[in-house]
């Protein structure tokens, strides 16, 4: 049970910010999608709903993404569709349900570092900058490592380039939380690959860059056999935990297998170019 002893909306993002930090256990409202399955009494609730974070903005070199949009708003965006062949869209069309993703905010999944989110997995692997009222502007990955908390998320940014990206998850059920997720992505420079990212989450921890697997493809390319190395690489350098879905052991084991099939998913739309 969730129990709320004051609930305001305020009018502009210095108000917010002024409630959130001068009212301690103070918290802000996403979509109320997850907070409202535990036990919790939230002195001061602060809903931004009022304060125009819901827009899908594309730019000269950045798509923005305020922080309020709906997951089932990215997956329908025109704006999304046509950039990166549709991988964002595409990525949260498998996100639980319509109806869930019409309740989730861009804004409540990535600013509560969900250990179980594809959607921040999928956002690891392009280049995507998080907007901060009071932190600024930084790197997700830098975001994610941090220890941010009294801030309000404004916006994702993603810059816009020629990268192909794919999407690879294992599940118990389709409307469950994935046991494992891995995004992988290429940029494509005059019919190259290059700019190699991996991320794996649902680990089950926060998605985080197989760095050590990104600087091998980087050195050697892409071909099958630096696939395999590289989806090895990738399971050797992450940790892994147990949780209801699944334990460690069995998590390191299909690790590499998702990756290698993200990898080939990229090679083999890659054809009739220098593939290195």
């Amino acid at each position: 049970m969730v129990l709320i002893d004051r609930y305001v909306r305020p009018k502009s993002l210095e108000e917010a910010y002024e409630l959130l930090t001068s009212v301690k256990g103070a918290r802000i409202i996403g979509g109320f999608t997850f907070m409202r399955l535990g036990t919790v009494n939230i002195p001061l609730l602060i809903d931004l709903q009022d304060l125009g974070l819901d827009f899908i903005r594309e730019g000269e070199d950045f798509i923005e993404i305020g922080a309020t949009v709906k997951l089932g708003d990215v997956e329908r965006s025109e704006v999304i569709q046509k950039h990166f062949d549709g991988f964002l869209s595409k990525t949260v069309k498998y996100i639980w349900s319509v109806q869930l993703r019409n309740i989730a905010t861009v804004g409540g999944t990535v600013f509560a570092r969900f250990g179980f989110s594809d959607f921040i997995t999928s956002l690891l692997v392009l280049n995507t900058k998080v907007k901060l009222y009071r932190n600024g502007e930084m790197l997700l990955e830098d975001f994610l490592e941090s220890r941010v908390s009294r801030d309000i998320l404004v916006s994702l940014k993603i810059e816009k380039e020629e990268r192909k990206a794919k999407f690879r998850f294992m599940r118990n059920s389709f409307y469950d939380f994935s046991i494992l997720n891995v995004a992988v992505s290429a940029k494509v420079e005059n019919g190259r690959l290059g700019g190699f990212r991996i991320a794996i989450g649902a680990r089950p921890g926060i998605a985080k860059l197989a760095r050590k697997a990104m600087e091998y493809l980087e050195k050697n390319g892409l071909s099958p056999e630096t696939i395999s190395k590289a989806s090895d690489l990738s399971a050797e350098e992450m940790e892994f935990g147990t949780d209801i879905r699944g334990d460690a052991e069995y998590r390191k084991m299909i690790c590499p297998v998702l990756v290698r099939r993200a990898l080939n998913d990229i090679l083999s739309e890659s054809s009739g170019g220098n593939r290195s």
